[in-house]
């Protein structure tokens, strides 16, 4: 059972909803949560646990073996991505384009482009209680998330049956990391706020999540703030919304604090239990 908390934007509540829910579940069963938000990971800010696992992460990159290349240009042509440059008397690669596709290399009819690894980020297991928490985390300069989430994914899947409860924490958005989060969960939770940024950008994430024929349900974060155009958007869309989390000052000292809203804010704990209860009555994940 894999459940994709995502957002159109940043700042809206994910890693609230998340690290809540996934703490919560782990009172009575086992749950994996993890942050996939690479380039700014910050559920672990939640979790104190013990370290199970730690490994440097790796991108396939080319590298340019002057005494091989004739100079043909295919490896510029065939690159959708403009990671390599053929010039008259050399080739540039620029690793932070490069998606790894192997498009250059495969494709050099003199095998100047050969492949090699770069390190790109850092993968983290740690363990408490029943929750296991992974975490990917891009080195400071790399710009491509979505290989160092496949690869925390494929992590996620060698060690985890496919009932076992997993929550991911997706970027925010709706670009190439979101898809990649999203495409192969279960159930996708959309956490906005009732602003005018957070309806904008909640429609876009909705418009991405229906094109991806993904179910989808909303929580409201901060509500009691801005307007109901949120909670108008969804009653006229035909949307579940399933939870509202309040905006109070009392919430944000806890969660600045690092502390789990559920256990002391008796809103948040019965917005967990409502969305907990609609994952059980939606048999989420059963019906394969």
């Amino acid at each position: 059972m894999k459940i994709a908390i995502a957002s159109g934007k940043g700042g809206t509540g994910k890693t609230t909803l998340a690290t809540n829910l996934a703490f919560y579940m782990a009172e009575s069963e086992s749950v994996v949560l993890a942050d996939l938000d690479v380039e700014e990971p910050n559920s672990g800010l939640f979790v104190q646990g013990r370290l199970h696992h730690r490994e440097t992460t790796y991108k396939m990159i080319p590298v340019w073996n002057k005494d091989l290349c004739t100079h043909g240009g295919n490896c510029q042509t065939v690159c959708n991505f403009n990671a390599v440059l053929a010039m008259p008397r050399s080739v540039m690669v620029f690793p932070e384009l490069c998606h790894g596709c192997f498009a250059c290399s495969e494709l050099c009819p003199t095998g100047s482009l050969p492949m090699t690894t770069k390190p790109m980020g850092e993968l983290k297991h740690l363990k408490t209680g029943a929750l296991d928490f992974i975490e990917g985390k891009l080195m400071i300069g790399e710009e491509q998330a979505v290989p160092l989430i496949k690869q925390t994914l494929a992590y996620i899947k060698r060690g985890f049956p496919e009932n076992i409860v997993k929550i991911l924490d997706a970027p925010p958005g709706t670009s190439c990391p979101v898809i990649e989060v999203t495409k192969d969960a279960d159930l996708v939770i959309l956490v906005t706020e009732p602003t005018p940024f957070g309806f904008h950008d909640l429609k876009l994430a909705v418009d991405t999540v229906r094109h991806l024929e993904k179910r989808f349900t909303v929580v409201l974060n901060r509500f009691g703030i801005g307007d109901d155009k949120v909670t108008r958007y969804c009653e006229e869309e035909g949307i579940d919304l399933i939870a509202r989390i309040p905006n109070s000052r009392k919430i944000a000292e806890i969660y600045s604090a690092g502390g789990l809203l559920y256990q002391e804010v008796t809103e948040v704990r019965d917005a967990v239990k409502s969305v907990v209860a609609y994952i059980h009555n939606h048999s989420i994940g059963q019906e394969s």
